[in-house]
């Protein structure tokens, strides 16, 4: 799905089918792309599970799949959680240090000392 989504025509249309069911003629025009080019952009999308598509008459319409949507989105809070949980232990880190810090002596302080 990732991939699908990396691209940055393939984000324009799911923007645009966020708001509205759209036709491949109006994908097509308002991303300025050629037919076989949005054809094969709705093709990754499809096959990933973004877009659904069903026939009106002799158009075919698309349309978000909100359900594998919420996965993605699900996912994504999750790793936001995690990642903000490591953030602030590293923040908290950074401006409390540890009262009792340790400084190695340099190895030529260590071997003097080792020789007496």
């Amino acid at each position: 799905m990732l991939t699908a989504i990396a691209d940055p025509t393939r984000r324009r249309i799911i923007e645009m089918l966020a708001s509205a069911d759209e036709s491949v003629t109006t994908l097509t025009s308002r991303c300025r792309v050629s037919q076989p080019a949005m054809s094969r952009h709705l093709r990754v999308l499809r096959e990933s599970g973004i877009v659904t598509s069903h026939s009106r008459g002799q158009r075919r319409i698309y349309s978000l799949d909100q359900h594998s949507l919420g996965e993605l989105d699900d996912w994504i809070t999750q790793l936001r959680h995690t990642w903000a949980s490591r953030l602030d232990a590293i923040a908290a880190e950074a401006t409390h240090p540890p009262t009792a810090q340790r400084t190695a002596k340099p190895l030529h302080q260590r071997q003097e000392e080792t020789k007496t």
